[in-house]
């Protein structure tokens, strides 16, 4: 079976039914070219020019000079030596110098790793120890932070350093002050570092050794649910195959900006960068997460019209339409689609959006690390029934099958796993072979990826989901699913924001406990006693929590994702019941 064939997606299938609710514009079945992530933007540049691909702190960049950028950035790395399959972390917020250094790994075959700044030395010498890297690409102001403390546990042969300003047209004399005041952060580097802007000075070389959609592009960090997160190895074909998908699914037409608040080294991020290349569009670059006032500013000024397309996180949308001077400025004559991922939408948040921002259409996604991100979205040109996580993009098919075995295909309605075949599916996991073998399965003659993810399907194929199968909270034998006890605890008008999870119970086995943050206005109105009597006069009563407790934020990734674990960890209860170590 050819790599086409095996993605081929059966046209009968019943999401493509028209009551299913699949866009008239998308096509059903998409070729998936062999090609690197370089030669799809080097298409998108030849095709476009001076048409801008990248904004970033009052300054565009075209693709012309993108590419430009990274023919020169990729004569520097091979320069020193860098060359295929060898390993480069990039630890750097959204900038200019993130693409460019992305871009320069994938035309030489370098394989690119994202490092998050927040991460502490621990998790990142564990990155770095999985992943093999032996090149950085840094900040200055997070280099001492992230990577100082790791001394002779872990040496890199070469460290390339930048500051934020490196590439924004200023003056010099402007950036000094800025930096001196503080507002641009800065810090110490190693004395043999290069300097990124010296790189860019390298006059292009030729690169002989060809880069195929197999080779691998990028090792992703997966989220972790239990213990150190593993490498999931994303190839080019992975990459390229997973920006024309979703390009496909969002836009009829070329040049759309999108909002880049995601940060770059995480898979949503990289895949929204990769998608906005397909698009031959732009990319609005913050370097940290804006206030809303100042997104909203700069959507208004540099956004295009009717096409702005706003991919986050549940909170990023609650924060949009809790702005107080929202009605003062014409966003919702810029942006006209918004994604949520990384977690759940609620209907009222949802509901209240659409209210606020009439014409700016909110829908849920879905994606994983696994699957080089986004696998499934709600169409925009028609409504779509609430709860679901949407279609299934071109070139993927899904199904659901019983959880113990993997094996028998559920019928409609029935709970159980998630699994699903598509050409963004990961290669494997990283020096893993039983991670792999229990995550990618053949099945008549395709692979398929078990995603850890619990859920129904209904009769039209659009798929309901409960929550992740590590994360069942099991209450006498009864299944618990922490995501639908917080869509119903939210019922109550006093909850601004909540996460749920399992603890060791005695008597259950595990009890629910909810960690709740309280409307400013219900703060000292209610006692976490009298919200759980509401919920046992609401709830079935194995899903009422026999533990809330008032907190003033819910723990959240970067990405909006919440931190259960996080809580769970830090509570006395799980304390006690955690064996010693």
């Amino acid at each position: 079976m050819s790599r086409q064939q095996a993605f081929f997606v059966d046209e009968s299938k019943p999401w493509f039914q028209p009551d299913a609710g699949w866009p008239g514009y998308v096509p059903k079945n998409i070729e998936f070219p062999d090609i690197s992530l370089y030669e799809l933007l080097r298409e998108s540049a030849e095709e476009t020019g001076d048409a801008p691909v990248l904004w970033f702190l009052h300054n565009f960049m075209t693709y012309q000079e993108l590419i430009q950028h990274v023919d020169r950035f990729a004569a520097g790395l091979k320069g020193l030596g860098v060359s295929k399959g060898d390993v480069v972390a990039l630890a750097m917020p959204n900038s200019f110098q993130y693409p460019i250094a992305y871009y320069a790994c994938s035309k030489l075959g370098a394989i690119v790793t994202g490092v998050n700044p927040l991460s502490k030395p621990v998790e990142i010498l564990h990155q770095l120890k999985s992943t093999g890297a032996r090149t950085l690409v840094t900040l200055d102001a997070i280099y001492q932070p992230l990577f100082g403390s790791l001394g002779e546990r872990h040496t890199f042969e070469r460290i390339i350093a930048t500051n934020l300003l490196d590439l924004v047209n200023m003056p010099e004399e402007q950036k000094a002050m800025l930096k001196k005041a503080g507002k641009i952060p800065t810090g110490a580097v190693p004395d043999l570092s290069i300097k990124f802007t010296e790189l860019l000075k390298t006059e292009p070389a030729e690169i002989t050794e060809k880069v195929a959609g197999s080779d691998v592009a990028a090792y992703v960090m997966t989220g972790g649910t239990t213990g150190f997160p593993k490498v999931a190895i994303l190839t080019h074909f992975n990459c390229v195959s997973s920006a024309i998908s979703v390009a496909n699914w969002l836009w009829d037409s070329p040049g759309a900006c999108l909002i880049g608040i995601l940060p770059l080294f995480h898979v949503f991020g990289m895949a929204a960068l990769h998608t906005v290349v397909k698009n031959r569009g732009y990319m609005l670059l913050f370097p940290q997460p804006p206030k809303t006032e100042e997104l909203v500013k700069t959507v208004c000024a540099v956004g295009r019209d009717h096409h702005t397309f706003y991919p986050g996180a549940e909170v990023l949308f609650q924060q949009l339409i809790d702005f107080p001077d929202i009605d003062k400025y014409p966003i919702a004559q810029k942006i006209n689609k918004c994604l949520s991922s990384a977690g759940p939408l609620r209907q009222f948040v949802k509901e209240r959006f659409e209210r606020k921002l009439p014409g700016v259409v909110l829908r849920e996604g879905y994606g994983l690390s696994e699957a080089s991100s986004g696998v499934a979205i709600g169409p925009y040109d028609k409504d779509f029934v609430a709860g679901s996580i949407g279609l299934p993009l071109p070139g993927v098919e899904w199904k659901i099958v019983d959880i113990s075995t993997g094996e028998r295909v559920l019928p409609p309605g029935e709970t159980g796993e998630l699994i699903l075949s598509a050409p963004m599916v990961m290669a494997g996991y990283l020096d893993n072979p039983q991670e792999t073998a229990d995550a990618l399965r053949e099945k008549d003659g395709k692979m398929w990826l078990f995603t850890g993810d619990l859920g129904y399907m209904d009769e039209y194929g659009r798929v309901f989901l409960n929550d992740r199968k590590k994360q069942l909270i099991k209450v006498k034998g009864y299944s618990v699913f922490p995501t639908e006890v917080e869509q119903l605890m939210s019922a109550h008008d006093c909850i601004q924001d909540i996460a749920v999870a399992g603890l060791p119970d005695a008597e259950t086995g595990e009890a629910v406990k909810a960690w709740v943050v309280l409307k400013e206005e219900w703060q000292g109105k209610i006692t976490p006693d009298e919200l759980r009597q509401w919920a046992k006069t609401n709830i079935t009563h194995y899903k009422v929590p026999k533990h809330i407790e008032f907190i003033q934020e819910i723990p959240k990734s970067l990405v909006g994702k919440v931190l259960r674990r996080e809580l769970q960890e830090a509570d006395p209860l799980y304390k006690a019941h955690r064996p010693a170590q």
